[in-house]
């Protein structure tokens, strides 16, 4: 039953015949998990929570990076370096109070997707990578959950709806994973700005459909989007049997991956007092910097195309941030640009409080 807060609230879509109150009690109890705050998360979460969509849980990991802005509405300059799940908490909640929202700080993977997915209606799926969406695709079909998808490449963009009422699932349009040599280098993709608002906002309309029963739900068919020039297409695609029968998650491979050696603070005090050459880079921006550190100098992941030639490819680098999530990135850059020794420092700078002993390196 709708209070009359909501009614008053709702009422530009309560009066589409198609909705109704009925429609808006619907998308009242539901409940969808977003994983991934990142450029197609925002809208999708945005337009959800505006819609009424009753529980909506968020699972991402990932902090707010400057480089995130151009595109992750949900964001702005002052909360660089926080937690995302977090700052679209606040910032959802203040849109709609009258949704739940529950946060997941951390990355999905073949531990926990069964877990997290299992208490929810609808799964979104907001990834940037292959690994994540066959793990999300496989983990639905065994929970036998909708998955709403969506990708988004330079100029083009691309959603479709798996799983959905028995229909085809994620592999009955791409049965495998790319190889190394066809997966582009996750690095060199760019997005145009606009682009992740457009997909986002379809994929959300395909959830307040399939929550509301109305409309034609994009099940066995691919939209395409083209929006250099506005181009778009419907591939019809249909279910593989096969497909449905699977059991238990697999690991798949991310080849937009790059190992990178792990050390705890302690480890970078020692490695320190014994090597006068250890290049020490924090890749936070540079107000982050200023405001507290634990010394070598300050190169923001955002900067790192044109600083490589400040850093000396013959001696071991340590690059940190405040989680060590930004520094991975930082490192893995480092990597493919041929710099051999390179670590990162584990949990970054953040859990060592206001008083850290400030190592001292060559930079």
């Amino acid at each position: 039953m709708l209070s009359p807060q909501e009614k008053a609230r709702y009422s530009k879509q309560t009066i589409l015949p198609e909705v109704g109150i009925e429609g808006q009690e619907q998308l009242c109890a539901a409940k969808v998990l977003m994983i991934g705050a990142g450029g197609l998360g925002c809208p999708v979460l945005q337009y959800l929570v505006a819609a009424g969509v009753g529980e909506i849980g968020i699972a991402d990991g990932d902090t707010v990076d400057i480089s995130n802005l151009q595109r992750q509405v949900l964001y702005t300059e002052p909360e660089i370096g926080q937690l995302k799940v977090s700052v679209a908490e606040k910032k959802l909640t203040a849109l709609n109070p009258n949704v739940k929202i529950k946060t997941y700080p951390f990355f999905i993977d073949g531990t926990n997707a069964l877990d997290l997915i299992r208490d929810y209606d609808i799964i979104v799926d907001g990834s940037d990578n292959f690994a994540t969406r066959y793990l999300i695709n496989d983990a639905c079909v065994i929970l036998d959950k909708p998955m709403v998808s969506g990708a988004i490449y330079k100029f083009e963009g691309q959603v479709s709806v798996f799983n959905y009422n028995n229909g085809p699932t994620y592999r009955c349009i791409f049965p495998e994973p790319p190889g190394a040599d066809e997966s582009p280098n996750c690095a060199e993709i760019g997005v145009i700005a606009s682009l992740p608002g457009i997909i986002g906002t379809i994929q959300a309309n395909e959830v307040i459909k399939i929550i509301t029963g109305i409309g034609a739900v994009l099940s066995g068919k691919l939209l395409v989007i083209n929006t250099l020039n506005m181009e778009t297409h419907i591939f019809h695609f249909k279910l593989n049997a096969a497909n449905k029968n699977i059991t238990e998650l697999k690991a798949i491979p991310q080849y937009c991956e790059v190992p990178v050696k792990v050390i705890s603070y302690e480890e970078l005090l020692q490695m320190l007092r014994k090597n006068n050459d250890i290049q020490l880079v924090d890749v936070r921006e540079r107000e982050e910097h200023g405001a507290g550190n634990i010394g070598g100098i300050n190169i923001p992941l955002s900067e790192i195309d044109a600083s490589y030639d400040l850093i000396n490819k013959e001696n071991p680098v340590v690059v940190y941030c405040a989680s060590g999530i930004r520094s991975e990135r930082f490192a893995v850059q480092l990597i493919r640009n041929g710099f051999k020794q390179v670590a990162n420092l584990q949990n970054g700078i953040r859990h060592l409080g206001s008083v850290m002993p400030a190592p001292h390196s060559k930079l």
